[in-house]
């Protein structure tokens, strides 16, 4: 029932900020508490989690790319936004958004999935 749509640019220059917005329908995301997380697959790699906030508004990132990650809600529109900054080549990716019904232990933590969306980083 709950569908997430992931919307941004598909293209971002080196040193720049990536930003990418999950928009959220099918229910209310204020009424149960879950992880809405950022996950991305570069080329030829494993899926890696970026991070997420909660529907309560706390934070959690990758210890790899928290310093630079932030994720944040703008509830009034059922989005989270995230954005990663001073991005390099290695952050082209497949990036999605997921709700986890839990801090994620495996990727069966995470029920709902969008379809992803293809940044490259390049100038």
């Amino acid at each position: 029932q709950v569908q997430l749509q992931e919307s941004g640019p598909g293209l971002v220059k080196p040193s720049q900020t990536l930003s990418l917005t999950c928009t959220v329908s099918g229910g209310s995301i204020t009424t149960n508490y879950y992880f809405w997380s950022w996950i991305r697959q570069p080329p030829g790699k494993v899926l890696e989690w970026i991070g997420a906030i909660t529907t309560g508004g706390s934070t959690y990132y990758s210890p790899s790319l928290g310093s630079r990650t932030s994720i944040f809600w703008d509830t009034s529109k059922n989005q989270f936004t995230l954005q990663l900054s001073s991005v390099t080549p290695e952050d082209t990716a497949v990036y999605y958004c997921a709700r986890g019904v839990r801090y994620g232990i495996s990727w069966d933590d995470y029920d709902y999935w969008g379809q992803g969306t293809q940044v490259t980083v390049s100038s």
